[in-house]
């Protein structure tokens, strides 16, 4: 007897599609995908403002958290760096610069970080409901500025009581973090669909945070220590600078410090950032929609 032969995949396709079926998970049109993340919105506040809550529901202090490990970890950078290694010399108002530093670059830190887990740590999530899948690193994004709102209210307590003057300055204060959220919500994408396929890429991260935090100034100044103190030519200063942690922590200072003045380059570069982070971060994590939580 002769065995009827399965009929070829691309027939099936042909198929499906003459009689109008589509498959389960496709990638929408990009302007398609974006209504669809707008309509979901609700969703992703609602699920960072659950993970900020229960991050800290077993420990005693709670969300004290929040302000407490950013502080710890300045008072030791502080102690290492400002007193023993001498950072401070030279920098009017230490206090307010390294927590400034601190407290900006910890929210992109822990953003991209966070972002690049956001897809293989919720595969269960994601082959169970069908969403856009961008609305985890998003839901990331907005976890971590909830916690920053809170140190920049402990930010400018302490920049007042170290003697910094209020000034209409600060009313730039949120423009800057805008912009750095609009980089963060980038840089997350693109490090959440990197950590999809890049298995090793959790491990790479921490010595890859730990470079970035050296090269972005957190405790020092930036041209004193480099050309000045070091040696090295001023395009090797610019290029720091030009970091985009280095921008925005930059900017952050320069509207808190009254004796800290950075390049002009810097706030260009922070638009720069925030631009073709977001708009390159959204379309390259776009690109892959449809495979997300496959194999």
């Amino acid at each position: 007897m002769s065995q009827v032969e399965d009929p070829a995949p691309q027939s099936l396709a042909e198929l499906a599609r003459r009689h109008g079926l589509k498959p389960a998970i496709a990638r929408p049109r990009f302007p398609v995908y974006l209504r669809q993340l707008w309509q979901r919105r609700h969703f992703v506040l609602t699920y960072a403002t659950s993970r900020n809550v229960s991050k800290y529901s077993g420990s005693a202090l709670g969300q004290l958290w929040q302000v407490i490990t950013p502080l710890l970890n300045a008072a030791i950078y502080y102690v290492m760096f400002g007193l023993i290694l001498g950072g401070s010399k030279g920098i009017e108002n230490y206090p307010a610069f390294l927590l400034t530093g601190m407290f900006v670059f910890t929210y992109t830190q822990r953003t991209v970080t966070a972002g690049a887990k956001s897809i293989s740590g919720n595969l269960s999530l994601i082959r169970a409901l069908h969403f856009p899948r961008a609305s985890l690193p998003l839901a990331y994004t907005i976890q971590e500025l909830q916690q920053l709102v809170i140190s920049m209210g402990v930010l400018l307590v302490i920049v007042v009581i170290t003697n910094e003057p209020v000034t209409l300055l600060w009313l730039m204060i949120p423009i800057v973090l805008v912009l750095q959220t609009m980089f963060n919500i980038g840089a997350g994408l693109i490090l959440a669909r990197l950590g999809a396929s890049l298995r090793d890429l959790n491990q790479l991260l921490p010595f890859i945070m730990r470079t970035w935090l050296y090269a972005s100034g957190v405790f020092f100044a930036i041209h004193d220590k480099v050309v000045n103190s070091a040696g090295l030519p001023e395009w090797v200063a610019t290029a720091m600078y030009l970091n985009p942690a280095a921008s925005y922590i930059e900017w952050m200072r320069d509207l808190l410090i009254a004796g800290h003045t950075p390049p002009q380059l810097v706030w260009v570069s922070c638009l720069v950032w925030a631009v073709a982070a977001l708009a390159g971060g959204f379309w390259y994590f776009w690109r892959a929609e449809d495979r997300y939580g496959r194999g």
